[in-house]
């Protein structure tokens, strides 16, 4: 962390003190009570959202969760995104002790809670900061703890997020290749915005200290070996890795070579800023007929190919909050008025690649109409829809390697799955 802390301050909602921990002797108690005041002076300036302070040589970094201010002050000039990111951290560690952080499990909990601080930071610089190996020292019975004299093994061998020891009667990884299509459409049918948002999500059960390497379709990686996919090469873009892949490794030879923490995780995110094309595309012709009724006549078509199929399609069309007796009809699935979401709401459990069907619903007005009558509602169709064993991207895992020097055998399973992120279409 760039500039130690040089307190940290846990307060209730209205400011007061819960719990502190000075760390360098340069501030006071009293930086608690400026930090509150200058927040409350801030709440009259709706713009204001920065988690960041200064004030009289002090910097003040702050997160709020549930009915609890996490705190950090310093005097030196720091590096304020790495304080916010330790917050958090203890957000995650508390949680993992006490199921939930509020006011009342700081209280119950306060000789185990300086007990954390202490381990987590050093003089304001942060030591440990994963939950499954601080429990492995400082183990709580109700109010009681106990520490043992031995820090892990992983402390020692600098792999903070996994413990020794660690065993499983049955070896196996669960990989889950999962995109999410983030789209918006014009009301002329354009596409104003397109995006694909995807992360490796991994289960690992294994035993030991395992090796994993993982091989991906990725073009810079393929060049680098002097080889030709099968298939498609892709180009990935913003990638984020967990903190266990080996960083200096995949910027030499693009190689994912990591030792994973033990259950779930997110193993790497990236993105794709290329068009997308619409992968499930509604239309919708509205026809008003004087004040009495309107009519909906919805198509939808599946743009993909025929050998995926898309399932739990939600297709949500917005109607006028005065709208009454819906008649409907469709010609493939369910549909609803929901009155209570001024929406009609057309479910489809299994729709096929290159299909479409319709829908057509007409709905009665009352004939007493206000004479001042509300601006009609712009909200746009949206979109909900899951499609197994398929990914836009064209990602493909090539290969997961498991190595661990007992020699056991691993089972890897690997799992594509594609759905609609934020997917809306403006009514033509």
């Amino acid at each position: 962390m760039s500039g130690a802390a040089s307190a940290l301050f846990l307060l209730d909602i209205k400011g007061r003190v819960l719990i502190w921990r000075d760390y360098r002797g340069d501030v006071t108690a009293a930086q608690a009570e400026r930090f509150f005041t200058k927040l409350i002076d801030r709440e009259d300036d709706p713009q204001s959202q920065d988690p960041v302070m200064y004030e009289n040589g002090v910097t003040y970094m702050f997160i709020q969760h549930c009915n609890v201010y996490l705190m950090s002050a310093s005097r030196q000039n720091c590096n304020a995104a790495s304080h916010l990111l330790f917050l958090h951290r203890i957000v995650d560690v508390f949680k993992h002790y006490f199921e939930e952080l509020e006011e009342e499990s700081l209280r119950d909990n306060f000789v185990v809670v300086y007990e954390l601080l202490d381990e987590m930071m050093d003089f304001g610089f942060p030591q440990f900061t994963e939950a499954t190996i601080l429990s492995e020292f400082i183990k709580t019975d109700a109010y009681r703890m106990e520490v043992t004299q031995r820090p892990p093994m992983a402390v020692t061998n600098a792999v903070s997020w996994r413990s020794e020891g660690i065993r499983y009667k049955k070896n196996e990884v669960f990989l889950d290749v999962v995109e999410s299509v983030n789209i918006l459409v014009n009301s002329n049918g354009q596409i104003i915005r397109s995006d694909v948002v995807g992360a490796l999500k991994m289960r690992a059960f294994l035993s030991g200290m395992p090796e994993c390497k993982l091989g991906l379709n990725d073009r810079l990686l393929l060049e680098a070996q002097g080889r030709t996919a099968k298939g498609k090469a892709i180009d990935l873009d913003d990638i984020k890795f967990h903190q266990c892949v080996r960083l200096a490794r995949f910027e030499n030879d693009r190689t994912i070579s990591f030792i994973p923490p033990d259950g779930s995780f997110d193993l790497m995110t990236y993105r794709l800023s290329t068009q997308v094309k619409p992968l499930v595309w509604v239309e919708a012709q509205v026809e008003r007929h004087s004040r009495s009724r309107i009519e909906f006549m919805v198509k939808a078509r599946s743009q993909f190919k025929e050998r995926s199929t898309a399932t739990n399609v939600e297709i949500e069309l917005p109607v006028p909050s005065d709208a009454t007796n819906p008649n409907i009809r469709t010609s493939m699935g369910s549909a609803t008025y929901a009155p209570e979401n001024d929406a009609l709401i057309w479910k489809i459990k299994s729709f096929p690649g290159n299909k479409e069907y319709m829908l057509r619903a007409e709905f009665s007005f009352p004939s007493v109409t206000a004479e001042e009558a509300s601006p009609e509602r712009k909200a746009p169709i949206r979109v909900k829809f899951e499609i197994p064993y398929f990914t836009v991207s064209g990602i493909q895992v090539r290969y997961l390697k498991i190595i661990e020097k007992s020699g056991y055998q691993s089972l890897p399973w690997v799992r594509y799955i594609t759905m609609a992120g934020e997917y809306e279409l403006r009514l033509m």
